[in-house]
């Protein structure tokens, strides 16, 4: 037996940037949440109708 080797871990934490990152990114998609909401509240129905059904044909989705 050896016992002069000892293993020794040190301490492990989560870095700063990651927590900062998590809270631009929530800030982000929230921003983005309240301008949609905005701007669908304020746009014309046929408008909305629209852009919806112009994004479905852009993606090849079948809507009619």
């Amino acid at each position: 037996m050896n016992d002069a080797i000892q293993a020794t871990t040190a301490p492990q934490t989560a870095p700063a940037t990651k927590v900062s990152s998590d809270v631009i990114a929530l800030a982000f998609a929230a921003l983005v949440g309240a301008g949609l909401l905005f701007v669908g509240g304020f746009a014309q129905a046929s408008a909305m109708h629209d852009v919806a059904h112009d994004q479905r044909h852009a993606i090849a989705f079948p809507c009619h």
